[in-house]
């Protein structure tokens, strides 16, 4: 196989038709020399995925022109084969992988990618930077009659609820201000994000734990898009968000959430793409 060139521009590959492996096997084609990319590092990367069998370009992200891509070194949030192309090599470096079919679609295969059952995988990955796994941004001093936020030494959020009547409109607060892009109405952002039932003080779901995690704007709720749609990456905002901008009258069963919960969001801005 040969790759060639520029680092963070897309590659030249070229290889054999047919290419098979039996497990996932990378190899560095050109070694950084930034911190190695441990579990649980937010990287910025650029990446090219071909097809082995084929020979065929899949898809690829985060070169100059394209959106960003923000992986996690995570199997439980990312395939076994992108998070192999990352795993411990120094940020700077751009890495070749051939990955197993059971470490990408397996026997299923990917119909919106056109990849076909069993197929393995060529990634072309270049680590640009790391991202920041919590909130960098200045603090703001936090506004009378909203829930208290304290924070750990990793960022993690504990949330108080004031002995009160939640409020009927959603009510937004900057507690840090960051200097990065701001998040438009569209696209995606990386996030760590905790959710608490103003009802019961009770965290029903956060990323905390498992990683930041990376999503589509137009696929949050509502309040959540609120939230983030103007902010600056870097930012850490508190909103509180009434049952008509949450999940309205259905509520969520299975995160626990009745359909007259009033919702309490800590979201770390840490990417948008």
């Amino acid at each position: 196989m040969q790759v060639s060139g520029a680092f963070d521009a897309a590659p030249t590959v070229s290889f054999d038709k047919g290419l098979t492996v039996t497990k996932t096997e990378r190899s560095v084609v050109t070694e950084g020399t930034g911190k190695k990319a441990v579990d649980n590092t937010l990287l910025n990367v650029a990446f090219t995925i071909f097809d082995a069998k084929t020979g065929a370009q899949v898809t690829s992200a985060g070169y100059p022109g394209q959106d960003a891509a923000q992986f996690s070194v995570n199997t439980s949030l990312y395939l076994p084969g992108l998070v192999a192309a990352m795993h411990c090599a120094p940020i700077g470096s751009r890495t070749v992988t051939v990955a197993d079919s059971a470490d990408m679609f397996g026997s299923n295969g990917s119909e919106s990618y056109g990849i076909g059952a069993d197929d393995d995988l060529v990634i072309v990955m270049d680590l640009l930077s790391s991202v920041a796994t919590k909130a960098t941004g200045t603090p703001v001093a936090p506004q009378a009659g909203f829930p208290t936020v304290k924070l750990a030494s990793d960022g993690k959020p504990t949330v108080t609820i004031p002995k009160t009547t939640a409020p009927s409109t959603l009510q937004l607060e900057v507690l840090k201000k960051g200097s990065g892009d701001t998040v438009p109405s569209t696209g995606s952002v990386t996030v760590q994000y905790q959710g608490t039932l103003w009802r019961t003080g009770k965290v029903f779901d956060q990323s905390w734990g498992s990683g930041p995690a990376t999503f589509a704007i137009s696929g949050v709720i509502a309040g959540f898009q609120q939230a983030l749609i103007g902010q600056t990456v870097g930012s850490q905002v508190l909103v509180v968000v009434p049952p008509a901008e949450g999940y309205g009258t259905a509520g969520n069963d299975t995160a626990g959430v009745k359909g007259t919960d009033t919702l309490v969001f800590v979201i770390d801005i840490l990417a948008k793409s």
